[in-house]
């Protein structure tokens, strides 16, 4: 296969395989103290090494693993242990509490971080505001979290499905009418 062709089918894996996959080969192995490499995560999600070097970088961008070289040409990555020492501010995360992990957001990395605190923002306010419709998002949420989209109504067609599936909302039935917030 020519180099080109491996580059185009790479990118169009690269697309298929999940961060979240990535994620899992670390959390479901038996010895969770061995750091992997990119041929661990290649032989275990079936993809190229590119790709899994692509997906191994976004999630060291995100914070959710490390990395160090062990080499001339080798790296190794590795989920990093959560210290015994009280967070550095009294502030707890607010999404931690919530289950994003489930809920389907497009994008990664700082986009990705943008979209749940622009998800977290729009359950505060339903909390807040238990019966509210579409146009009480657009107008009292999405200017202050854009999350990056660059329209009210792109913001609200990836926002609405995931705020639908958090603990205590109940989404309308039709186009247009009333979000009821019933605790949870």
């Amino acid at each position: 296969m020519s180099p080109r062709r491996e580059r185009d089918d790479d990118a169009a894996n690269a697309g298929k395989v999940p961060v979240r996959a990535v994620l899992a080969v670390f959390e479901e192995r038996s010895d969770r103290a061995r750091p992997l490499t990119a041929t661990d995560i290649m032989d275990a999600v079936g993809c190229s090494r590119r790709t899994a070097h692509n997906k191994l970088n976004e999630l060291v961008e995100e914070g959710r693993l490390e990395t160090r070289k062990v080499g001339s040409r080798s790296r190794v990555w590795w989920v990093p242990m959560v210290s015994d020492e009280p967070p550095a501010t009294d502030e707890p995360d607010p999404l931690a509490s919530l289950p994003i992990d489930d809920v389907d957001l497009p994008g990664t990395g700082k986009t990705l971080r943008a979209r749940e605190e622009a998800l977290l923002a729009a359950y505060e306010y339903i909390q807040e505001y238990p019966e509210a419709k579409k146009s009480d998002f657009l107008q009292d949420v999405f200017p202050e979290h854009p999350a990056e989209y660059e329209t009210a109504e792109g913001w609200w067609n990836a926002l609405q499905p995931a705020l639908a599936e958090l603990p205590g909302v109940d989404p309308p039935k039709e186009r247009g009418h009333v979000w009821h917030f019933l605790g949870g």
